[in-house]
């Protein structure tokens, strides 16, 4: 046991107590953080810090899952939360938040003409593929990048246990920037796609035409086509993604930085797509839950009102531009690689001949865990991360990334490490 993370793994062992993997979320639970080098729990965050239960300051990488926009315990959204607090939480009948936010909402994204809300991104991306379908009347679906942990979609992964083969026979794949491997699945069913879903951006940038090329055919066979912005949404523009590279869908849904962290998510789209939700049954008793509802109102208008955006992009492009020189400096390209959008990137680990990814991302954690960065190697940026924050991380990287690389190249990785390699959880992108 690690004394630096002696009481998370006390509470680790509690948890598993009365919990499966001890953790709500699989990417926060111990197959992603290895025993013996990594905190389990964090006790507070302000910012762009978190503090473990042990006491260590990290800065967060993480952010969430990406959940925070703005960084933890943002005055202006813990000022809406707790006006809204003292005159309740939910009710019998609609508050008038609910339409406030529905207007916020359409007006600063350009597909979104009427919006329901729910709590999770699984939530949104199910009624999303639900009202397609009621919309086409067909039930095959393309989709590509991640979209919940929902039959529908989840059925289609390696994490399929429990999902019924009727139900997974009926998403189907495609790879993003080839057009051609939609195109075979419009072949192969027919008639038959009620909807073609994919994060807009992921790791890398749309080739140009790929979007408006999904789109088309999409279109083309009769689909609707929908963009998952549960990242991307409120992140990579005010509009999200949708409105950066200037193609709108008929249909996208929103969660995490939408409220900043808060429990909200939201399907939006064409009036007459949108208007069938009031035929399928898509209806949560805390859809409407006011706290939620309040923090994601002031994240908007923090959007609208302060340089959110630019200043996430422009400080997340210090990082990839400090990671490119440094990636060069070290003649590392054969492990590392940056990708991604400034907002929100990613230092690629690869496999070499002699060690695998997994292998080298759990010593590249071990050793930036051990110098205050909570990272698994993403960079969610936030509004809070300034350059204080960045010079850390930076001191970090210009300890952590040679010592990786001499480890690698002098044979060592495996002696250095203090805990078993991480093993994949399921593959997506």
């Amino acid at each position: 046991m690690s004394d630096r993370y002696n009481l998370s793994e006390q509470y680790l062992a509690r948890a598993l107590e009365s919990i499966p993997l001890g953790s709500q979320t699989f990417s926060k639970s111990r197959t992603q953080y290895p025993l013996g080098i990594s905190p389990y729990f964090i006790e507070k965050g302000d910012g762009c810090y978190v503090w473990d239960v042990d006491g260590n300051r990290y800065v967060d990488m993480i952010g969430s899952l990406a959940a925070l926009t703005l960084g933890h315990n943002d005055p202006d959204v813990n000022a809406a939360v707790l006006r809204q607090l003292q005159d309740g939480v939910i009710f019998s009948l609609p508050h008038p938040l609910e339409f406030q936010v529905a207007e916020k909402l359409i007006s600063m994204v350009p597909c979104a003409e009427k919006v329901r809300f729910g709590k999770n991104g699984s939530d949104a991306t199910a009624g999303a593929i639900r009202v397609s379908r009621a919309f086409t009347g067909r039930d095959h679906v393309a989709v590509c990048g991640y979209h919940g942990w929902q039959d529908w979609y989840i059925g289609s992964t390696a994490r399929n246990l429990g999902v019924p083969q009727a139900t997974r026979d009926l998403t189907h794949s495609f790879m993003y920037n080839d057009l051609t491997s939609l195109e075979k699945l419009f072949a192969d069913f027919p008639n038959q796609i009620a909807a073609v879903i994919l994060e807009p951006m992921n790791v890398v940038p749309p080739q140009p035409g790929f979007l408006e090329g999904v789109k088309e055919l999409a279109h083309a066979n009769g689909a609707v086509l929908v963009f998952d912005e549960t990242i991307t949404g409120f992140r990579y523009a005010k509009g999200g993604a949708q409105e950066l590279f200037g193609v709108t869908p008929d249909l996208a849904t929103f969660g995490k930085g939408l409220a900043n962290g808060y429990p909200v998510s939201a399907v939006a789209g064409r009036s007459d797509i949108m208007q069938l939700m009031e035929e399928i049954f898509f209806s949560f008793t805390f859809g409407g839950e006011t706290l939620s509802l309040a923090a994601a109102l002031a994240t908007m208008q923090k959007l609208e009102n302060q340089p959110v955006i630019e200043t996430i992009r422009n400080q997340g492009q210090k990082v990839l531009d400090y990671l490119n020189a440094k990636i060069n400096e070290l003649d590392a390209a054969d492990i590392f690689i940056t990708a991604g959008q400034a907002s929100w990137s990613f230092l690629i680990i690869k496999d070499t001949p002699v060690y695998n990814t997994w292998e080298i991302k759990t010593l590249f954690m071990q050793e930036m865990l051990a110098r205050g960065i909570l990272t698994f190697g993403t960079h969610n940026m936030s509004y809070a991360h300034d350059d204080k924050a960045l010079a850390l991380l930076f001191r970090a990287y210009d300890e952590v990334l040679p010592l990786i690389v001499a480890s690698i190249r002098n044979g060592s990785l495996l002696e250095q490490l203090r805990c078993e390699p991480l093993q994949p959880l399921f593959k997506v992108r």
